[in-house]
């Protein structure tokens, strides 16, 4: 027996449903509809799913996909590419294609944002004045 695999080293990489979900912050019904949707695959011991470090981490991708806003059909295509392509130039290149799109959505809102506030703090100092005004101060 190497050192490199030991059975209680691979039995301890091995995680139940339960386990990874709480580990993640995760619930088993989101660990379950990124199963459906393909984006992880667990082994299965009858009807028990268990994950593996490869699958920890495709839900670690996951979840950073979707913290940054990609959808799930984008987060496929990522995981899609990784597992084909084992230098990964495909992968890389859809990626700053999405980010490039994530980005300039992103610096699009914060511009409607920043000119919604523009307009809030103008619309606050005119009724703050009307108030005044009316001898009224709020």
């Amino acid at each position: 027996m190497t050192a490199r695999h030991k059975p209680s080293d691979d039995h301890a990489a091995l995680k139940g449903i339960q386990e990874v979900a709480k580990e993640l912050g995760l619930t088993m019904r989101a660990l379950r509809f990124y199963e459906d949707k393909g984006l992880i695959a667990p082994q299965r011991v009858g009807t028990t799913r268990i994950y593996g470090k490869r699958e920890v981490a495709r839900v670690r991708l996951v979840q950073r996909g979707r913290r940054l806003g990609f959808t799930v059909r984008e987060i496929q295509e990522f995981l899609d590419l990784y597992d084909a392509d084992p230098e990964h130039v495909e992968q890389m290149r859809l990626l700053i294609v999405r980010v490039r799109e994530r980005l300039a959505e992103l610096e699009q809102r914060r511009a409607g944002i920043e000119e919604a506030i523009a307009e809030l703090r103008e619309m606050e100092r005119e009724t703050l004045e009307s108030l005044e005004k009316a001898g009224k101060p709020a």
